[in-house]
């Protein structure tokens, strides 16, 4: 019997995380793959491949965090730019100041992403009879 496919998770999780973070009065950043296609954010802040974005109501207007897609009005030295990316192209989600949230995997089926890695093969059992110790 098939299972019914469902859609990614991650836009919902994206949604709660940040959600979580700004009721705590913290800054939500998110660290995106800039190499992924789809990505509109000035070249000039991409370093190595990657690009970090505050995301905070304070930063940002019209934000969308959609299921497909994150979009939203942001200055960069003094310049407003629309941004917009990929759910798919987010890494990760945290607050800036403690660093607590979330990392995604990479999705299947996607682009550019690297497969997982190859699962290892269960530990032998051990042998002879089980030993105990009395801790106190």
């Amino acid at each position: 019997m098939n299972e019914p496919r469902m859609t990614s998770n991650r836009p919902y999780l994206l949604r709660a995380i940040y959600e979580w973070i700004c009721d705590n009065g913290l800054t939500p950043y998110v660290l995106v793959d800039a190499t992924r296609p789809g990505i509109e954010v000035p070249v000039q802040s991409v370093k190595d491949g990657k690009v970090v974005l505050n995301l905070a109501p304070r930063a940002v207007s019209r934000l969308d965090l959609g299921k497909e897609r994150v979009s939203f009005l942001a200055r960069f030295s003094g310049v407003s730019h629309a941004v917009s990316f990929p759910v798919s192209a987010v890494v990760a989600i945290y607050a800036q100041e403690n660093g607590q949230g979330m990392m995604f995997p990479a999705e299947e089926g996607t682009p550019g992403a690297a497969p997982g890695p190859e699962p290892e093969p269960p530990a032998p059992p051990p042998k002879g009879a089980p030993k105990l110790r009395v801790i106190k």
